[in-house]
């Protein structure tokens, strides 16, 4: 069905919207029992005083308004006077499925705390809160985004509020819009912005709260209080249907290997909650190889063994995931990257100049250590190139760019044709290359995503109505049905160390990445040489939103093993 739209929003042009679509405009999602009464009269349950999760002086002395602040339970205490609210929203950094709900459950709990409350859209992510880009979001342009994928009711972007002159900006922009808060959906980097801007808020004197919403289908922003982050439910759903399909079509031809990269830059929770979900015959999660200080060589000597044994059984083919950040976690790759940064970083003048990749592969080898030199130099020419591409805003490697996968299939192939040469491979080998990344980032938002995410929406104004600022709007028990869910709130300095940034030290939230003694690891570890051996795949089949709870409501594997 094809509906003319014009609004307001970021998204002023026409909406295709499918019969699912307007199927699940109709879904309504469900609220933990605590936050589900009248939003108006739900206060908070205060906890005791926190510490930042490492470096707590500096942390300290970086927040010293904020630094502190206890865990909050939302339900119990005294209810907060019912006053109008104005709330600001922004959309910061990557897609994630969920990101539109929200912002629906902040729109439904501002206007059920008071009937006058409003809610302002900022476009573009945290640039549109510097410039004013901003318009009031009314309750029909939230009906058309309810349960749908995308951040494109208000648009997202990337930029950091950093200098002096960008605080003062946002402030003036606060104080221009009368706002009573402003919340920022976003992940790790967006939401270290979120506790700066609360902090800077409280030095002002300003009576503007700031709250974060945990965002990114990466899975790293997560800690005991943190079960999940929004998004990584439908994206890894997403991805394993894909990947389930390639699993059967390769055991349907038989004569395949698939090297998939899926994203996922700091951490390996997207691979190995997929792996989890399919039963890859291999799947290779990076803190591993970091931990076992595996070379690039020994890891085409695993992956070629696999694939010769599985040969050797008459099965010449195989899926292998890979983590998109995989590359950054082989010692000497890592160490060739961390050069290239520092290098190019410090020379971008002179690098400008040179306008062959002859002439900057050149200079480069030139300039390198010894040992970096020989591991640039041995790599495939198309990695060459794509590890001198353009920087991205940190001036690092765009790792996201670099296809790993291709070479893994190139030095796969040399190490078994030199293998076949003397007589110890009689297989065969032809590799096909996926990138599965956007793919899961604006799709329709699971069941399990349409509820958090409205929850966490809903639970970040409650906080704004009871005077909080600085804090991480939370869910608990995200392994049980929704009626056991408990909303509250986690002080974003909780979250903190500090880590060196262009030089200098700098707060930032802590990325999660896959623990190598935890469950989903452990559980994947025990079974991982029986999918090598023999063929294993399952096929999870499309995301479900109708039918029973084991079909349409479960959580990720990832979140089941963890909680126990």
């Amino acid at each position: 069905m094809l509906v003319g739209r014009r609004g307001p929003g970021y998204n002023r042009g026409i909406m295709n919207v499918s019969a699912l679509q307007q199927a699940r405009y109709a879904y309504q999602p469900k609220l933990p029992p605590t936050i589900g009464a009248n939003a108006a009269t739900i206060g908070v349950t205060l906890g005791a005083a926190t510490e930042s999760v490492a470096d707590q002086d500096g942390v300290r002395e970086r927040f010293p308004q904020t630094y502190g602040a206890p865990i909050v339970r939302l339900g119990g205490g005294d209810p907060p006077e019912a006053k109008p609210l104005t709330v600001g929203v922004i959309l910061s950094g990557g897609q994630a499925p969920g990101g539109h709900n929200v912002v629906s459950g902040l729109f439904d709990a501002v206007k059920a705390i008071h009937r006058d409350g409003r809610l302002i859209g900022f476009r573009g992510g945290p640039g549109g809160l510097v410039t004013g880009d901003s318009f009031a979001i009314e309750a029909d342009l939230i009906d058309r985004y309810r349960n749908t994928g995308g951040f494109d009711m208000i648009g997202s972007g990337r930029t950091k509020i950093e200098t002096r002159e960008q605080f003062v900006q946002a402030r003036r922009t606060a104080l221009d819009h009368g706002l009573s808060a402003i919340v920022v959906i976003g992940g790790d980097d967006s939401n270290t912005n979120a506790a700066l801007l609360a902090e800077f808020f409280s030095a002002q004197g300003d009576d503007i709260k700031v709250i974060g919403v945990p965002k990114t289908i990466d899975g790293d922003l997560k800690n005991e209080y943190i079960e999940a982050s929004f998004g990584f439910d439908t994206a890894t759903k997403t991805f394993s249907e894909l990947i389930g399909n390639i699993a059967r079509d390769a055991n349907s031809a038989k004569k395949y290997w698939h090297f998939i990269r899926l994203m996922g830059r700091s951490a390996s929770h997207i691979a190995l909650e997929c792996a989890l979900q399919t039963q890859p015959t291999l799947c290779i999660i990076s803190e591993e190889v970091r931990r076992r200080g595996q070379t690039l060589q020994q890891l085409v000597e695993e992956i070629s063994a696999v694939v010769a044994a599985r040969a050797a059984a008459g099965e010449n083919f195989g899926v292998v995931l890979i983590p998109e950040g995989l590359i950054e976690f082989i010692p000497e790759v890592g160490k060739l990257i961390e050069e290239l940064n520092v290098l190019l970083a410090d020379n971008a003048r002179h690098f400008a100049t040179l306008h062959t990749f002859e002439d900057q592969s050149e200079w480069v080898n030139r300039s390198l250590s010894r040992d970096s030199s020989y591991v640039f130099s041995s790599l495939p020419n198309a990695i060459q190139r794509q590890l001198l591409m353009d920087r991205d805003p940190h001036g690092n490697v765009q790792v996201s760019r670099i296809e790993t996968e291709a070479l893994l299939v190139e030095m796969v192939h040399d190490r078994l044709s030199l293998n076949a040469s003397e007589g110890t491979f009689s297989g065969t080998f032809n590799a096909q290359t996926h990138f599965f990344g956007y793919e899961g980032r604006c799709a329709f938002p699971s069941n399990f995503d349409a509820d958090y995410c409205y929850s966490l929406g809903y639970g970040a104004a409650l906080l704004i109505n009871n005077g909080l600022t600085g804090y991480l709007s939370n869910v608990r028990n995200l392994d049980k049905p929704v009626d056991r869910w408990v909303a509250g709130g986690v002080p974003l300095t909780m979250l903190m160390n500090m880590e060196v940034r262009h030089g200098k030290p700098k707060p930032v939230i802590r990325k999660a990445l896959v623990e190598l003694d935890g469950a989903p690891f452990k559980s994947f570890a025990a079974a991982r040489d029986r999918w090598a051996e023999t063929t294993s795949f399952l096929v999870p089949g499309a995301i479900q939103y109708y039918g029973p709870d084991e079909v349409c409501n479960l959580p990720t594997i990832t979140l089941s093993l963890e909680r126990g």
